[in-house]
């Protein structure tokens, strides 16, 4: 099943609900040959939300480029934001 806007936004209501410290997004990126973990503390959950809404499709592809989301998560320990992306 391929990720939404819908799901990313569902991502960051369930963040806020338990209060978690981070969001964690994966972007696979051209010309890259991994994936980029990007992190968001709380404090910017909301902002963030607006950014990616208004440059991302909703198939979660950079519009004007070929970058897309390809993973994300929240919680309140990087090291368990990672493990769910990365493994």
């Amino acid at each position: 099943m391929d990720l939404t806007m819908q799901d990313l936004e569902t991502c960051f209501l369930k963040a806020e609900e338990y209060q978690c410290l981070y969001i964690g997004v994966r972007i696979k990126m051209k010309g890259f040959k991994e994936p980029e973990l990007i992190i968001t503390p709380s404090d910017n959950f909301n902002k963030k939300l607006e950014y990616y809404k208004k440059e991302f499709n909703d198939d979660l592809i950079l519009k004007n480029d070929k970058n897309k989301i390809v993973g994300f998560t929240y919680g309140d320990y990087l090291d368990n934001i990672e493990a769910d992306l990365i493994y």
